[in-house]
């Protein structure tokens, strides 16, 4: 076996100056290689922890293909927030296993923490593997193979979770670095499952993650985008040595003091917050830090404080618009993007309109709309069926949702002629000539490609709207 590539699939392209290069075509590796293949569904967590078990797997025994190709040992990092990513993870199990019946196949994430048994009955998966182990894969990998282990390792989330502990060099496939700081939720919301799936909210020690960020940005990531479970509790569990909480303001204030590229610096982007951690002291931050994208990612989920309640949120309508309009105050620019669910039981139309106005009213620009699912386990679920809301209804609603939206996302790109911003180059477009480039605020730019250098922030002036982009010259 030769000539084999080894990367992970994702969308995108690493850095020309990341270190090495995206695709290590030419690295021959003797015939006793075996290969493995990475599935990720699901979160940013999810995709950071695929990443450090393909890292760990870079061996002189292992080396890591594109999930499409043959392998001998297929890893599948399954997701399991709604009854379709469940379906999802087995349709890519099943794939997996048509490739080549002959390898070993490992399911692990949060729809094998959950459903352990569903997974196990697929004929041709070997092992399911707990959240509590999935770090663990190297170790476990030489008695899987001698067929020591238990089919089902799944575990007490309570008692012990994989927690990071080594440095990832890098995103073979990605332009932008996740990194990890938190695990785990203790919220509990009355439709989800990710709080037993992930176990307790627990806090990666700050002193690991600067040693990432800071590994990540020598390594020529030009963007780091902080991710957890439930972001903005992060330190709930960590105190300093005069007893004084440190929080997610103070991890951001220690990861901006870093050094980097003083002609490029990298920024931050915070992958979704929930309105209830939008403090005083984080708007400060993020008005006052240009290198803070100003972008948010909203756990929203409804605009009704009654429907808000009964899904156990930690806030209500008011407190919504009250945060989001004290940040605009300070990043007038921002833009927002929010993860929103239509159909949970009992909304009425009247409720569902409270929701679409809250859109209108906080400027929601790019709804991840979902219809709610019913999920085994959780209080939702057992609410009686005749105040569920009518599938059809759930669809049409998410539909109603997702076109209310539309003007805002047009207003707001239109606003954005005629003015000068930063963006960092992703891959090249679809039409001839272009770069595809996404902006600090997260809007998605065209610039020409002779002008582009991948890797690296670039401020342009905004001539145009093309289709749902916005065409960007380098000034």
């Amino acid at each position: 076996m030769s000539n084999i590539e080894i990367k992970i699939e994702h969308i995108g392209k690493r850095p020309p100056n990341s270190g090495s290069s995206a695709l290590l075509s030419a690295q021959s590796v003797s015939n006793s290689t075996r290969r493995v293949g990475i599935t990720t569904l699901g979160c940013k967590v999810n995709t950071y922890e695929s990443e450090l078990i393909g890292e760990t797997l870079k061996t002189d025994d292992w080396c890591v293909v594109p999930n499409t190709q043959s392998a001998d040992l297929y890893l599948i990092n399954t997701c399991t927030v709604t009854r379709e990513a469940d379906r999802q993870a087995r349709q890519e199990v099943r794939k997996a296993i048509k490739r080549n019946p002959d390898a070993l196949v490992i399911v692990t994430g949060c729809y094998a923490q959950m459903d352990p048994d569903a997974c196990a009955e697929i004929p041709g998966v070997d092992l399911v593997l707990g959240n509590d182990r999935k770090l663990d894969l190297y170790q476990l990998l030489p008695q899987l193979q001698k067929g020591d282990l238990p089919k089902v390792m799944v575990g007490d989330l309570d008692r012990h979770v994989s927690l990071p502990d080594q440095l990832l060099a890098g995103y073979e496939a990605h332009t932008r670095a996740f990194v990890q700081i938190q695990q785990g939720c203790d919220q509990g919301c009355t439709f989800c499952i990710i709080h037993v799936a992930r176990g307790p909210s627990r806090s990666l020690a700050p002193s690991l993650i600067k040693r990432q960020v800071q590994r990540l940005v020598l390594n020529g990531y030009p963007e780091i985008v902080i991710c957890g479970v439930d972001l903005g509790s992060y330190g709930d569990d960590l105190s300093l040595d005069d007893g004084r909480k440190f929080d997610l303001c103070d991890l951001l204030e220690a990861l901006l003091a870093l050094d980097s590229d003083p002609q490029s610096p990298f920024r931050i982007r915070l992958s979704s917050i929930d309105p209830h951690h939008i403090t005083d002291r984080l708007i400060e931050l993020w008005s006052s830090e240009p290198r803070i994208c100003p972008h948010m990612h909203l756990s929203l989920q409804s605009g009704s404080t009654l429907i808000l309640k009964r899904m156990k949120r930690r806030y209500d309508a008011d407190h919504v618009r009250e945060r989001i309009a004290r940040l605009r105050e300070f990043l007038p620019h921002l833009v927002i993007s929010a993860d929103v669910m239509v159909g949970f039981p009992t909304e009425t139309e009247e409720q569902y309109l409270e929701t679409e106005k809250m859109v209108r009213d906080i400027e929601v620009a790019f709804p991840h709309t979902f219809s709610y699912s019913e999920r085994e386990g959780t209080p939702a679920a057992r609410i009686p069926s005749a105040k569920q809301v009518p599938v059809v209804v759930r669809k049409q609603r998410n539909l109603r949702l997702r076109n209310a939206a539309k003007p805002i996302e047009h207003a707001v790109r239109a606003s954005r002629v005629g003015e000068t911003a930063w963006v960092l180059p992703e891959k090249t477009s679809k039409i001839d000539g272009f770069t595809m480039c996404r902006a600090e605020d997260y809007l998605a730019v065209l610039v020409p490609s002779s002008e582009v250098e991948m890797g690296r922030w670039q401020k342009v002036s905004y001539q145009n709207i093309k289709g749902e982009c916005l065409v960007g010259k380098t000034c």
